[in-house]
């Protein structure tokens, strides 16, 4: 069997409508033009998100200046948890506008308030920009999120792919901050820089997510780092994963990262933290963002909404 035919017969006729498309790869292409054909990518291929009862832009102070960010809820009423999500995008591509959709329904059913930040990119503003912008988000929302209506005491981090690395590295660092986390939920996670794994090996030909495009992801966002701090970009080799918060692992069956994240939930499992791993056969990298084709990503969508619920009403 080859790996091809691990593939679900949607990803394949997704897969070989792309390839008769003929869209030049993001990695080829200048940035600003591959940050518009991701967007347009993700708007084409995703489901549309719910009407909500709360829509609100924000203005996050970070170490930059303000973050822009969104907050969609299901209703007004205050009180309501709080999640903190992190696009994904290889920290130089996709924003707001590519995790709209499933955060609103994400809010909705898990009765939740979801607030996305449009974080710096690479390669204008190299790592861990986007990391100290994210920790900035979660410090503001912990102090600050109550004048929104929030109940700060019920707060977690989600990201997917390089947002799940954000989401990773966030997390270990609000436990040394002492802010409490009920989850940490991530798909598909980028949690170390070399890429050696047999997932990878496997999926990064063929498929979106090619070897090329993570090495033009890793060209354009790569910084050097203190010795100290290396494990910001690489949360699978951080010191000390004992006491960080519950972590929600979903991966993609035919995805180069699909290792790594079943070595984060390993490493998170022998520090003593309780992790739940689910992993959608057939399926490929950002499946989150195809709806519309991929039946699976409401799944996930739902099963991501009952995590956090289920963390929440602890």
């Amino acid at each position: 069997m080859s790996p091809s035919d691990r593939f679900s017969p949607l990803t394949r006729a997704l897969l070989d409508n792309i390839r008769r498309a003929g869209l030049p790869p993001l990695h080829t292409l200048p940035l600003a033009a591959a940050r518009q054909a991701y967007a347009a990518g993700v708007g084409a291929m995703s489901e549309p998100g719910p009407a909500l009862g709360r829509v609100e832009r924000l203005g996050i102070p970070g170490p930059a200046g303000q973050i822009p960010a969104m907050l969609w809820a299901p209703r007004t009423e205050a009180g309501l948890p709080v999640l903190l999500y992190l696009h994904g995008g290889g920290f130089v591509i996709g924003g707001l506008d590519t995790c709209e959709a499933m955060c609103r329904r994400v809010a909705q059913l898990a009765d939740v308030a979801v607030v996305a930040i449009d974080y710096r990119l690479a390669p204008e503003h190299r790592f861990p920009a986007a990391l100290e912008d994210s920790m900035a988000a979660l410090r503001w929302l912990a102090d600050h999120g109550h004048t929104l209506g929030l109940d700060t005491r019920r707060m977690a981090v989600a990201g997917d792919s390089a947002g799940g690395c954000l989401a990773a590295s966030t997390a270990l660092m609000a436990r040394d901050a002492g802010i409490p986390l009920r989850l940490q939920a991530l798909f598909y996670p980028t949690v170390q820089a070399r890429q050696a794994t047999e997932s990878f090996k496997t999926w990064s030909r063929d498929t979106p997510l090619s070897a090329e495009l993570m090495a033009w992801f890793q060209a354009q966002s790569a910084a050097p780092l203190p010795p100290d701090q290396a494990w910001f970009r690489e949360p699978l080799f951080a010191p000390d994963h004992t006491g960080v918060a519950p972590a929600w692992i979903g991966l993609a069956e035919c995805d180069p990262l699909t290792d790594e994240g079943q070595l984060y939930a390993d490493r998170l499992r022998s520090a003593g933290v309780p992790v739940q791993v689910r992993v959608w056969p057939g399926v490929l990298h950002d499946f989150i963002n195809m709806g519309r084709f991929i039946p699976e990503a409401g799944q996930a969508h739902a099963e991501l909404a009952a995590a956090v619920r289920q963390a929440f009403a602890i």
